[in-house]
């Protein structure tokens, strides 16, 4: 549900394995393109996608009979989506999240906002994260992510229905480390891409992964997550992949406000979700409420939401009081 790079990339990935797959779309120019020519030119420009799969706007075709339902729209547009959709769902659908936020408003994961709408129990919920780079998975390259759910019987499944000759998918029963891990990462990625523009180069980079992963695993064991998740593909693995390359949205995004380009600016030139943007709000907020320090994401907060100079935010992270080095500290 959703027919965003991600959304198509995770579709035909499905479609590789031999799923039968419907991809849900809002415009009708995206859908036709899909159907018609077997690409999606508006996200992945290029990519062949198989002939099996199919896409519609229409939510009760795409919905009708289905055994996973991926979920794939910007994060927070997720409630007031599934809440038209929860009529339609089949009563036994496992449903995945493939959003990386957290809502503003009420600081829930993407699977908590999912469980609360459709009203169904955790273990129909799965979460699938990792390292993604749309483009790249759609073009065939080697790569992998995480397949989550309470339930490992579920994450098995969804294992089983993903895994192609290019994608390894494992499986983990810790929803709540690898929903963090891909939430807090895109904030990660605003400030280490800030970095790069203003001109700063690998140790700065370096530094800012590095004590962000700290951040995640802090407010991960606050919130009752497996620490070892965050030494893994939802973890670190996301947060280089997202820190380092020019694909990544998030880390763009803070390129161009470090450049000098206002915050409309690069709103105006931005044509994906960069989910960090909106979730940096709500993530520092659920580390309030849990009393862990997460001084990075403080600081992106601030630039993106409160006038604060990026000189400034990086000359109070880089000043703080001196501390012992020691993981999640």
């Amino acid at each position: 549900m959703g027919a965003g790079s991600w959304g198509t990339t995770f579709a035909k990935m499905l479609a590789d394995v031999g799923g039968e797959v419907t991809l849900w779309g809002r415009r009708a120019s995206v859908v036709e393109a899909i159907d018609e020519r077997h690409e999606n030119p508006d996200y992945l420009p290029g990519i062949l996608l198989p002939d099996g799969l199919r896409a519609t706007t229409d939510p009760a075709e795409a919905l009708a009979g289905a055994d996973f339902v991926a979920l794939a729209v910007p994060a927070q547009t997720l409630r007031e989506n599934l809440g038209a959709w929860v009529p339609l769902l089949p009563p036994e659908a496992v449903l995945v999240s493939l959003m990386k936020g957290v809502e503003l408003g009420t600081t829930r994961r993407m699977s908590e906002v999912i469980a609360e709408v459709a009203q169904v129990p955790a273990e129909r919920v799965a979460v699938f994260s990792g390292p993604n780079l749309a483009r790249e998975i759609a073009a065939g390259e080697p790569s992998a992510a995480v397949s989550a759910c309470v339930d490992q019987d579920n994450a098995e499944r969804l294992q089983a229905a993903t895994m192609t000759p290019y994608f390894r998918v494992y499986t983990s029963t810790d929803v709540i480390g690898v929903e963090l891990g891909g939430a807090v990462k895109n904030i990660v990625g605003l400030c280490v891409g800030m970095s790069v523009g203003l001109g700063f180069g690998a140790n700065t980079q370096a530094l800012l992964m590095t004590r962000g992963l700290a951040e995640i695993a802090r407010l991960g064991a606050a919130l009752g997550a497996d620490e070892h998740t965050f030494a893994g593909l939802a973890g670190m693995g996301d947060l280089i992949a997202s820190c380092s390359s020019p694909l990544a949205r998030n880390r763009t995004f803070g390129e161009n406000l470090g450049r000098g380009m206002s915050l409309e600016e690069v709103v105006a030139v931005t044509k994906q979700t960069a989910e960090g943007v909106k979730s940096a709000e709500p993530v520092l907020e659920l580390a309030r409420k849990h009393n862990v320090e997460m001084p990075i994401t403080e600081a992106v907060v601030n630039v993106l939401h409160r006038d604060v100079p990026i000189k400034e935010a990086a000359i109070s992270l880089i000043s703080r009081s001196p501390k012992p080095e020691r993981y999640g500290v």
